[in-house]
């Protein structure tokens, strides 16, 4: 049984994550309306969100500027125009993916950035690559993270021997990221277990990513709560790649730290992502979601069921079970 205290009182050590732009950002090449960007950073502040992810720190040579928004790119410059000195108390982050990201370059130094966070993405047999971006965004005097993605697809004694590699390096915060939403609470606590005890033996922060396949992102995500996890990734109205993650509006109304507000998450959805959907701007749970989820595979086909606007459904799970 888990300490209900762990659930009714707040822990001061609870960071919640903002990742609209970056993960929300999948679904639209980034392109967000005039004014969006500066409105979701003041409705975070607003509502008391710890860290707000202005998008990836995505590398110019591989990826076209032109076929983007800013938030792919995300660069200093952009990031400054938006929050200026940021004289607030919420904090800036970015991801870093391994091997789309040129660090060495396009990273400089955090006395010349506004960003404190750098959260580097890695699938387990990237973690070498991912600690090598690590040292280095630590050395740069920047707060770190590791996401590590795909979780759902890994044995379990590999995920341990990447956690013990990633527990040894100067990281603060290693990430369970359920990219397929196919992990179930009862799994999750599980999981929450095996990344705890590293934790624990390496003095590291856990965090939480959550996808929303099997409408199961919110459950996850107050399931870590209860398990300890301090890190607790969301986006409004749930936006994010395919169905989307944990929802702002209900992480933000379930925390019982009174400096979060929700009421203020609920006028950013009723005014900007309202009009996103209204615009024709697709993302959220639908049943081509649920069937990736249920059999643990990523949904790049559900997405493209989707942009290919097909309602074949029961022919579609047939041809995910070849894929199998």
């Amino acid at each position: 049984m888990k300490d209900i205290a762990k659930l009714m009182d707040f822990r001061p050590s609870i960071k919640v994550v903002d990742a609209t732009l970056r993960d929300g950002g999948l679904v639209n090449d980034f392109y967000f309306p005039e004014g969006f960007t500066k409105a979701l950073y003041e409705a975070n502040v607003k509502a008391g969100v710890d860290y707000m992810e202005f998008g990836y720190r995505a590398d110019k040579e591989m990826f076209d500027v032109n076929k983007f928004g800013p938030s792919k790119f995300s660069d200093d410059d952009y990031i400054r125009s938006i929050v200026g000195e940021n004289d607030t108390d919420l904090k800036i982050a970015i991801m870093a993916d391994v091997g789309r990201c040129n660090y060495k370059q396009d990273i400089q130094d955090k006395a010349n950035s506004p960003v404190d966070l750098i959260r580097v993405a890695a699938y387990l047999h990237q973690i070498p690559a991912a600690v090598e971006m690590i040292e280095d965004a630590h050395k740069k005097g920047y707060e770190t993270s590791c996401n590590i993605m795909a979780l759902s697809t890994g044995q379990e004694n590999d995920i341990r021997a990447a956690l013990d590699i990633i527990g040894k390096s100067s990281v603060d915060v290693i990430y369970i990221v359920d990219s397929y939403g196919s992990i179930y609470p009862e799994q999750m606590a599980r999981v929450c277990n095996i990344f705890g005890e590293v934790a624990a033996k390496y003095d590291k922060k856990i965090g939480i990513h959550a996808h929303d396949n099997q409408k199961l992102a919110f459950a996850n995500t107050i399931e870590c709560v209860g398990d300890g996890v301090d890190y607790l990734d969301a986006t409004y109205l749930s936006m994010g790649r395919g169905a989307g993650n944990c929802a702002m509006e209900l992480l933000l109304g379930f925390l019982k730290n009174p400096k979060y507000k929700e009421f203020e998450a609920f006028k950013f959805v009723e005014y900007h992502m309202n009009k996103l959907k209204e615009e024709g701007v697709v993302w959220g749970y639908d049943l081509q979601y649920l069937m990736t989820g249920l059999l643990n595979q990523h949904p790049r086909t559900a997405i493209e069921f989707t942009k290919n606007k097909r309602k074949d459904y029961a022919e579609f799970y047939k041809e995910l079970i070849l894929l199998d």
